[in-house]
């Protein structure tokens, strides 16, 4: 239900954008995060997002270089990769889940409270 696409090789200092179409959450507001692993690494947490608040948690990693943002009418979210670095290296993995069951609750931060993920997309930067 989630497809990724966007990702590439690119040299450092370089950027790309990932795309995640979140088809099958029938939700005005929804949880996605993206996640990325290098093998033999356990996966990372990129960011966090609230799609009905447009608020996002981004990794000390990443913050101030990646930018993650939503089309509401292509069930798309985005995630803006600048000033990518060797270290970013990895596959990249969408997912998404309900909202949280209290309204004023934030969306998880551990990758096991989403239940839909995309097949992933590598990215590469030399």
């Amino acid at each position: 239900q989630l497809v990724e696409s966007g990702g590439g090789s690119v040299e450092a200092g370089g950027s790309l954008r990932l795309s995640c179409l979140v088809a099958g959450l029938k939700y005005s507001r929804k949880c996605v995060a993206w996640y990325r692993q290098v093998p033999g690494q356990e996966r990372e947490g990129v960011v966090i997002f609230d799609s009905g608040r447009d608020r996002s948690v981004y990794a000390d990693s990443v913050k101030g270089r990646f930018s993650i943002s939503q089309d509401r009418g292509k069930n798309t979210v985005y995630l803006d990769l600048n000033g990518l670095r060797p270290e970013d290296t990895g596959r990249y993995y969408c997912a998404a889940n309900a909202p949280p069951r209290r309204v004023a609750d934030n969306c998880p931060s551990t990758e096991n409270a989403y239940s839909e993920w995309g097949q992933g997309t590598q990215v590469t930067v030399s």
